[in-house]
């Protein structure tokens, strides 16, 4: 299946929510306040966020006004820019390597399964993959990555359950060096942002890999589920006190009306989604466009 059509199914929820509102919204009536009033309920309705959605429709209304736009179309064409604008003024990640992943997300995410994805999304690109199992703290956490490196025929390192994370990663990085591998990806244990121990357990990890690998090219990143919605800025900004996070994995958007969550961490904390989950097999992982994500929503 081509991406955009992925992109595309993956969104249809949200699609669906958010076309069915702005054809009823632009089918008839003024520019008038009542217009932006609605389209702003609309957006905050498809979990734009408040702010992000105010943004949005101020903006819209000065263009409007300078351009002395009239036609509901040109509205339309008018708003798709806007956000696509907000969406792709964050900086992309072009991965470099040798790369150390960092996953991090509290349970339930979809954080193990991935990491299965991203590794076999790396080996489709011909990249040498290392698993390392650094969450010890959930019971079979380790059992599950063994799987998933079976399944994509990748390497794992890991240690007995309850073992020191630190010292499963200290580990991993030195097989990653030895063989010089493409792609290290670290399994942290998932946790809720205010478990302070577990916390505290990923600023350990971090200054082991800064430590033990300073050669290698990091990337943190955070997985979240788009059911979730507005709760995922929480997420973001208590574990960026902990490890900077350089982008986000985003789960089940196929299963949600609220994909427009995307708009709200763009425009309030900067983060760029690097990969999201288009649907349940191995292969179902995509680099995220902004564009086709924009063009979908419409």
């Amino acid at each position: 299946m081509g991406l955009i059509k992925k992109i595309g199914n993956a969104l249809k929820k949200t699609r669906e929510a958010f076309a069915r509102k702005l054809d009823s919204l632009f089918s008839g009536g003024e520019l008038d306040d009542d217009f932006y009033d609605e389209l702003t309920d609309i957006l905050i309705s498809c979990d734009v966020g408040f702010e992000a959605s105010e943004k949005i429709v101020d903006d819209l209304r000065l263009y409007a006004r300078k351009e002395k736009i009239r036609k509901a179309e040109d509205v339309k064409l008018a708003l798709k820019e806007i956000i696509a604008k907000m969406i792709t003024e964050l900086p992309s990640v072009d991965v470099q390597y040798p790369a150390v992943f960092t996953i991090i997300g509290v349970n339930g995410v979809g954080k193990t399964t991935s990491i299965g994805k991203l590794a076999n999304y790396f080996k489709a690109k011909k990249k040498e993959v290392l698993l390392v199992a650094g969450d010890t703290f959930r019971a079979a956490a380790s059992d599950q990555l063994t799987q998933w490196a079976n399944r994509n025929k990748v390497r794992i390192v890991k240690h007995t359950e309850g073992a020191d994370a630190a010292a499963v990663v200290f580990d991993g990085l030195s097989s990653a060096k030895a063989k010089k591998t493409d792609v290290t990806i670290i399994d942290t244990a998932g946790r809720l942002q205010t478990k302070v121990n577990l916390m505290e357990e990923l600023r350990k990890i971090d200054k082991v890999i800064c430590r033990e690998y300073p050669e290698a090219n990091r990337y943190n990143l955070i997985v979240l589920d788009a059911t979730t919605g507005q709760n995922a800025l929480s997420q973001i900004e208590h574990f960026n006190e902990y490890m900077h996070i350089d982008g986000i994995i985003l789960t089940k958007i196929d299963g949600t009306a609220k994909g427009g969550v995307v708009i709200t961490i763009a425009d309030k904390l900067k983060v760029p989604v690097l990969y999201v989950g288009t649907g349940e097999t191995i292969d179902d992982l995509e680099e995220f466009d902004a564009k086709e994500f924009v063009s979908n929503l419409f």
